[in-house]
């Protein structure tokens, strides 16, 4: 071993540093992390509270683990790698993938098969959190040719980006209790990595440079242990002692302590996978078995039902009881430094979560909508707003105003209210508080739903007056006779001017069409003299190409917002205003998919990816959304003719 410095050795090709025996790689050069991908094939956590920790899955691997929180993501990925010494194949990367449910309820557990594309092995996983405690569990099994298997070797890796960072990280090997495997660390996040079998080898290095990724597709072996890679950008790898098809349990714990995460991986991996996956299952059953058997009604026997209401549960934190986030995702992460308290959908928007909330009580569910109606009277800030969105801890992001986003709240403890789902709290307090920031700060909104644009919009001024109603017929229902008398009269008022305001008499998208809905008539909060003519103003639009044209007639411009004044009864299905409103949105924004009709967000969107599929960094095209082929589906339940081939587009 050629000796550089007093303190500097190579090590098999990479700069090393001897620091009280241990074998530690130098830092430098070190690539920056990469950022989360947002693609996701499924999504889950157990059901119990004790188990809090989240996952998400894509491209056959898990690539995200959230805890102690669901907004807070610890790892970046955990995959596997396999080699026979002649080639090296990374499970994401270079095989295929098939992933299904568990059970007959799909329960967000999942069984993924990860297949060679020239067929001679596959990798099976069972993924699910320990029903009871902070660990995932993989079931692992390698399958394939009897002539091939004795010369596979199988190697797992984890990249973690603790306390939601990819910089600053520290890995080392643990030896406890005659078991070794991978300890993780960063400012008081812990993360320990194990298996029912023994590791080969274990090594921790910094990504792209001497993690055992890059040694092995550059040796087709692990030639390099290195004891532990300290404050950086760290990925860690651990050759299995597996004998052909030998099947076996892969965990990853977290704590707030080497000691808690250390037991709580020896705890879990304590208990054999089938019965950790039949409690997983059984907490899961407890849950779908409640909800209104609305199944029958789909063609798919009320799959998709069951996929849904599991997908909207696992939103919810357990930590704070009703906290439902947008998303577990960051929208195109990976293509952005990993960075601490960067935003994405893994944040808490009250629109979506009264949405979410909403939707589980449509299911028969009145203890989640409960909670998140709890959750957000906590979060009302003391002028009766709302932030734009926030952590679940209800610290701010985004403080931008959205109306609609004051509003839901208010809907949402009404609909409680009327199904006798409050229990012992009365919300009322929020209400009025609430209905009075709409009152003081519309009619003009801010930002629209789609957090670009202020003025008066149709999908809000839908929501403000739902909610007016909601606070004035609760007002005098507490006696508060007035009060309830004075929202009622401002809902009156916005009612009144709605089609004024949102609706363009000169319309051209579509021949012999020209009254319709318009996404947004653009206004300032606050100015005495709001401009009231759709056809004399112009809309900006944000997130448009460099040289492209970014300022359009506000006629010219529509989305389906406006079939939210059907949903909340404020206007018919019937109505002829809405019935050609639906035929311009039809001809602008609907997208024919081989699974059925899907729509964009409004003509001209730059929010999505680039023309040529790269990402969208401050401008692209816009694309079509499910979410509002659900919206459509809601506008022709209320016209009568149901979804049809609506159904099949989400």
């Amino acid at each position: 071993m050629p000796k550089t410095t007093d303190r500097t050795f190579f090590y098999r090709e990479v700069l090393w540093i001897p620091d009280n025996g241990e074998r530690r790689p130098s830092a430098i050069p070190e690539r920056r992390p990469a950022g989360h991908q947002a693609a996701r094939t499924g999504i889950g956590t157990a059901y119990n509270t004790a188990s809090n920790l989240w996952y998400t899955l894509s491209h056959g691997i898990v690539n995200e683990v959230y805890y102690p929180t669901v907004d807070r993501p610890q790892i970046r990925d955990l995959e596997f790698l396999v080699t026979d010494g002649t080639f090296v194949h990374e499970e994401r990367r270079d095989l295929r993938h098939d992933l299904s449910f568990f059970g007959e309820t799909e329960a967000p557990g999942y069984r993924i098969v990860s297949f060679d594309p020239a067929g001679r092995y596959r990798i099976v996983k069972e993924v699910m959190g320990d029903p009871h405690l902070p660990c995932l569990l993989l079931r692992v099994r390698l399958e394939g040719d009897p002539a091939l298997l004795p010369r596979l070797r199988l190697f797992v890796l984890v990249e973690p980006h603790l306390d939601v960072g990819g910089t600053g990280n520290s890995l080392r090997r643990f030896f406890h209790a005659g078991k070794s495997g991978l300890l993780g660390w960063k400012n008081g996040v812990f993360m320990a990595l194990g298996a029912t079998l023994p590791f080969r080898r274990l090594s921790c290095g910094f990504v792209g440079e001497s993690d055992g990724v890059t040694d092995l597709f550059r040796h087709r072996t692990l030639r390099w242990e290195f004891d532990r890679a300290t404050d950086g950008n760290v990925a860690g790898v651990g050759e299995l002692a597996i004998e052909g098809s030998q099947e076996f349990t892969v965990g990853l714990s977290f704590g707030t302590g080497q000691h808690g995460a250390l037991t709580t991986l020896f705890q879990s991996l304590g208990i054999h996978f089938v019965e950790q996956k039949g409690r997983f299952l059984e907490q899961w059953s407890r849950v779908t078995d409640k909800i209104l058997p609305l199944g029958a009604h789909g063609g798919d026997g009320g799959r998709l039902y069951r996929i849904s209401h599991n997908i909207l549960r696992s939103h919810e934190d357990k930590l704070y009881p009703g906290a439902i986030i947008a998303s577990q995702s960051i929208p195109w992460g990976d293509f952005h430094d990993d960075q601490a308290g960067l935003g994405g959908y893994h944040l808490v928007w009250t629109r979506d979560l009264c949405h979410s909330a909403l939707g589980l009580l449509a299911l028969g569910d009145a203890e989640s909508p409960y909670r998140a109606l709890v959750y957000l009277a906590a979060s009302q800030l003391p002028d009766g707003g709302f932030h734009q969105n926030f952590w679940v801890d209800g610290s701010p992001y985004w403080t931008g105003i959205q109306l609609d986003g004051v509003a839901h709240p208010v809907i949402l403890a009404w609909r409680l209210f009327r199904e006798n789902g409050l229990k012992a709290f009365d919300p009322y307090p929020m209400v009025l508080s609430a209905a009075a920031y709409l009152v003081r700060h519309g009619p003009s909104t801010q930002q629209d739903r789609w957090e670009e644009a202020r003025g008066y919009s149709p999908s809000t001024f839908a929501a403000m007056i739902a909610a007016l109603v909601s606070a004035g017929l609760w007002a005098q229902i507490r006696g508060d006779a007035a009060e309830g008398q004075f929202f009622l009269d401002y809902a009156d008022f916005l009612e009144s001017r709605l089609d004024g305001w949102t609706t363009t008499r000169a319309g051209t998208l579509v021949p012999g069409i020209s009254r319709h809905y318009v996404r947004i008539l653009p206004t300032s909060a606050g100015d005495p003299s709001p401009e009231e003519e759709v056809d004399r103003t112009w809309l900006e639009l944000a997130n448009q190409p460099p040289g492209s044209p970014f300022r359009f007639p506000a006629r010219e411009i529509v989305d389906g917002g406006f079939l939210d004044l059907v949903r909340y009864g404020i206007r018919r299905a019937d109505d002829p205003l809405v019935v050609d409103s639906v035929a311009v949105t039809d001809a602008l924004l609907r997208v024919e998919t081989p699974f059925g009709p899907c729509f964009r967000r409004y003509n001209h969107d730059g929010y999505g990816q680039r023309e040529d599929g790269g990402p969208f960094l401050g401008w692209g095209k816009g694309r079509a959304w499910p979410l509002l082929t659900g919206e459509r589906g809601h506008y022709e339940a209320g016209r009568g003719t149901g979804p049809g081939p609506l159904s099949e587009g989400q």
